[in-house]
């Protein structure tokens, strides 16, 4: 039986850009990742535009694609009910604008699959990526806070933050219950919980080209981010590992 892969699509008022990314991403899936068994989720958290209306049209079009809705914003929210919902082998995700070339995806499935990795992610900060047009002031502010958490949290892995990224299901169902985050941190803080609970990740060096229509707020995001890793700093990692170590469930 193939492995399955689910990947996740988090969208809050995308009317626009769901339909090109969704029919660039199944043709993509269909050409490259066809020895898998593949299916793309488009989580809605609480778009108020005809987001669902355009999704049930690309259900229609397109067998592979599945929706599903949540009332309640936040990225982290979204990516967490989907895939703890999840009967696929390896969960996925990628932002709508797909500013991450897609020829580094069957990288991270494989990764995952054939290597043993328990985590992939694309990497924006390490030899062999490539960023475009990005301006220099959010280059600056990802390296500063790469900085950060590595040398809080003496990390391997240097990009937080890429939205594209890939989990078994085992260690998803794991991890998700113990992240408190619902919005931008979660992604980091799911990484930081991992590698110190001694799971296996691997970052891997994508091509990305900055989106100039990006939604993220860049202040409050930052702002989010740095109270996110003192409260990590400060007990909330503790707490958790703790809590893993005592269900048995570290690697």
């Amino acid at each position: 039986m193939a492995t399955s892969v689910e990947i996740v699509i988090p969208v809050l008022n995308e009317e626009r850009a769901l339909p090109s990314s969704v029919k660039v991403l199944h043709s993509f899936l269909s050409e490259r990742l066809s020895t898998y068994d593949w299916r793309i989720v488009i989580a809605d958290n609480g778009s108020n535009d005809s987001t669902p209306q355009v999704s049930a049209h690309l259900i229609e079009n397109y067998h592979r694609v599945r929706y599903t809705r949540l009332e309640k914003r936040g990225r982290g929210r979204a990516l967490s009910k989907t895939w703890m919902e999840s009967e696929a082998d390896i969960v996925a995700y990628m932002d709508v604008d797909l500013s991450t070339n897609l020829n580094a995806f069957p990288k991270l499935v494989n990764s995952i699959d054939r290597e043993g990795y328990d985590i992939a992610i694309g990497s924006r900060l390490i030899r062999g990526s490539t960023v475009i047009g990005r301006p220099p002031h959010r280059e600056f502010i990802s390296r500063i806070y790469s900085l950060i958490f590595r040398s809080m949290f003496f990390t391997g892995f240097h990009d937080a933050q890429c939205g594209f990224k890939a989990i078994t299901r085992q260690a998803a169902q794991l991890l998700l219950p113990l992240i408190q985050d619902t919005g931008w941190f979660f992604d980091s803080e799911l990484l930081i919980l991992s590698e110190k609970n001694k799971y296996r990740i691997v970052e891997i060096p994508v091509t990305w080209a900055d989106d100039p229509d990006s939604r993220v707020r860049i202040i409050s995001t930052a702002y989010g981010d740095l109270k996110g890793l003192l409260r990590l700093r400060f007990g909330g990692l503790r707490r958790a590992s703790r809590i893993l170590s005592e269900r048995g469930h570290c690697n």
